[in-house]
């Protein structure tokens, strides 16, 4: 599948590793002077595993076919350079020869579920926010780490390696944590850009526990003799470090032509912020559970997470097992014909997070709140679409007042872009216009940080230009009444 338009004989080609929550893909990136387009060379899916302990992640699946992956882009092309982006907070421990003790845990994995009065005992809330600028989210590294410190495994951990940094590891044998990625921990001190010393101390962590930092466009070594073997890619082919949350990587693609602009990263989950030079750590920002997170350049992503199409993808799935219909533009055609309004959720309730049976959930919140149940597909479709679009309004205009921002556009970026309904919806809900695409943002992002490390593009406003120029972009304009999404929005007020 190819998503850009442009070839051109002078261009460099990057493979870009890109691991999602459902799953995952290796890609490859053409670069050169005004020319871009991507091709997906793998796609394979990411299924985690329900053992005696809890969810995991199959971890070793996914790297054979990462292996799989870059072993077909090597035969397609000549790799300049690999580069790895995955989701956040989750990790795995290796013991000193380096080897890893068991699978990593899953983010949705239950063990977590009351950790959170563990760390606060420690520390108190605000002070936390003061130094990380984290919201709260009971899957947060620094919880699964309270959690998992309980078990025979932890202590005989030599080093933590974030998913994107175990991998980059397997590859390379290099340790390092890649700065973006290492921000989601809540072990890291935003204001300084490090790791905090005072905060891993009174938590008990080892400070040795942690790897060396890592930032975008650092090299990350070279692949070891066995993987080149493996891939069938030339002997020494380096990894560069690239925006290794997957977030960061999409947001450094967004195709922003000033800074008056809000994104959201819309796939399993809704991203939706600013972008900002200085963190907000205001007991206001804390209290609205805004989280400031590394973005490239040092800049920060201020943003909150919102359940995205985690939602419908649950509802499919559970559907498939009923043997009701699945596919996807049928459920939205249905969707724009089902009744506006009629009833809303709140996609961050905490009874949508763990995976069940989705649609059923959603009646039992419309209930709860005394709300027409939806009674068919469409019906439930729409629910969560104009919900989304009420969650994305209420955090822009949150975070525009918290952060003293002026918001002229919404930048839609990731799988959420292709999904015309919730685009227009967004863009009907919050009074603005909203660019969608390029779907394909966080690959984008991945390689262009690859290609700046190389020298062929020269700095973030470059990358973006690049991306506007290149890529194909939807406008949707507001229409419909704001009325009427202000009187759905108070259905869900306390």
């Amino acid at each position: 599948m190819t998503t850009t338009t442009r070839s051109h004989a002078h261009s460099s080609t990057y493979a870009a590793v890109d691991l999602g929550a459902t799953s995952g893909r290796v890609m490859l990136g053409r670069v050169g002077r005004g020319h871009l387009d991507l091709t997906e060379v793998q796609r394979f899916d990411n299924t985690p595993l329900r053992l005696a302990d809890g969810l995991h992640w199959n971890i070793t699946a996914l790297f054979q076919s990462t292996l799989d992956g870059l072993r077909i882009a090597g035969k397609a092309a000549d790799i300049a350079s690999i580069g790895i982006d995955t989701w956040a907070v989750d990790y795995g421990l290796l013991d000193a020869d380096g080897t890893l003790i068991g699978s990593p845990f899953h983010y949705r994995d239950a063990r977590t579920d009351h950790t959170a009065r563990r760390v606060t005992k420690t520390f108190d809330e605000s002070e936390l926010y003061r130094i990380t600028g984290l919201q709260h989210l009971p899957f947060n590294t620094i919880h699964q780490i309270a959690a998992h410190r309980t078990t025979a495994a932890f202590p005989a951990a030599a080093k933590l390696l974030l998913i994107p940094d175990l991998l980059t590891n397997w590859l390379t044998g290099t340790v390092g944590a890649e700065v973006t990625n290492a921000s989601t921990t809540g072990l890291f001190d935003v204001s300084k850009a490090t790791w905090s010393l005072p905060l891993l101390r009174q938590l008990g962590i080892r400070p040795s526990l942690l790897p060396p930092l890592r930032r975008p466009c650092d090299p990350a070594g070279t692949l070891l003799p066995h993987i080149a073997t493996v891939t069938a890619l030339p002997a020494r082919t380096p990894l560069t470090t690239v925006a290794s949350h997957d977030t960061a990587s999409a947001v450094a693609a967004v195709p922003a032509r000033d800074d008056q602009f809000a994104y959201i990263s819309c796939g399993t989950w809704s991203l939706a912020g600013l972008e900002l030079d200085t963190p907000v750590l205001t007991e206001t920002s804390r209290r609205a559970n805004f989280t400031n997170e590394q973005g490239i350049d040092g800049t920060i992503r201020y943003l909150r997470n919102i359940m995205g199409m985690w939602l419908l993808e649950e509802c499919r799935r559970t559907w498939d097992e009923q043997g009701l219909p699945t596919h996807l533009p049928g459920l939205l055609t249905a969707a724009e014909h089902a009744e506006p309004f009629a009833s809303v959720i709140d996609p961050d309730d905490p009874s949508f997070l763990a995976p069940g049976d989705m649609p059923r959930r959603i009646r039992d919140f419309c209930l709860r709140t005394g709300q027409p149940v939806p009674t068919n597909q469409g019906a439930v479709v729409r629910c969560i679409l104009e919900s989304l679009a009420l969650a994305h309004r209420a955090v822009l205009a949150r975070a525009a007042t918290l952060a003293r921002r002026t918001i002229t556009r919404i930048h839609l970026v990731g799988g959420g872009s292709r999904n015309a309904l919730l685009c227009q919806l967004t863009a009907d809900a919050t009074g603005l216009p909203v660019t969608a695409g390029p779907a394909e943002a966080t690959a984008l992002g991945n390689v262009l940080v690859q290609a700046r490390a190389t020298g062929v593009v020269s700095d973030l406003g470059h990358m973006r230009a690049l991306i506007a120029d290149t890529q194909a972009l939807r406008q949707y304009t507001p229409q419909g009444r704001q009325t009427d999404w202000d009187t759905a929005a108070a259905r869900l007020r306390p």
